[in-house]
């Protein structure tokens, strides 16, 4: 490589991240554009905060698949399938900025396609993934799946405003989040 030249590795996944924060800073604009004129700071403080955490689960569940299919997969699987999950989560992104008031269970349904994607390589995935790994990704997945029924359904909501649904669901998202990351810092990111 000559001196003051730049190599770029892999890409596509610099690129796709680039195309996503580049929607997301755009739909966030027309958000605080839209309430800022006529509503107090509450409201714009409120559509801000919104809008990103909308957008931090496409993030997340992209972001935590890289790993899975980048690292023991490579190749045609883990390429496609990364692509396919950052495809969705540009999508899911943008239908949730332009689209605010839309039924809860359509993100909900995409986080959930995005989620399971990976039974498409489940064959691949058991073979480059000691069992451990595979239990975590699996546990994970249930966690995440669990409370993305509960957030869908808004039950159970025992005290409601104290600890409802919303809190339930936070709790399943955690646990979901702890069992992908010992799944990738325990077996993936140590395979070679």
């Amino acid at each position: 490589m000559l001196p003051g030249r730049i190599r770029v590795k892999d890409p596509f996944s610099g690129f796709s991240h680039l195309f996503g924060a580049l929607l997301s800073i755009a739909g966030l604009a027309a958000l605080i554009t839209n309430v800022s004129g006529n509503r107090d700071a509450y409201h714009v403080v409120s559509v801000f905060v919104y809008g990103i955490s909308m957008v931090l689960f496409y993030l997340l569940i992209a972001g935590t698949y890289t790993p899975y299919c980048l690292i023991p997969l490579r190749g045609p699987w883990g390429w496609s399938i990364v692509g396919v999950v950052w495809a969705m989560a540009i999508l899911g992104i943008v239908f949730k900025l332009f689209f605010l008031q839309a039924p809860r269970w359509v993100s909900t349904g995409i986080y959930l396609v995005m989620g399971w994607v990976c039974l498409a390589a489940i064959y691949p995935m058991i073979k480059k993934i000691p069992p451990g790994g595979m239990f975590f990704l699996a546990l994970g997945g249930i966690f995440y799946s669990v409370g993305a029924v509960i957030y869908a359904r808004k039950k159970p909501d025992p005290f409601t405003g104290v600890f409802g649904f919303h809190e339930i669901w936070h709790l399943f998202v955690l646990a979901g989040s702890i069992a992908h990351f010992i799944s990738i810092y325990r077996y993936i990111l140590v395979l070679p």
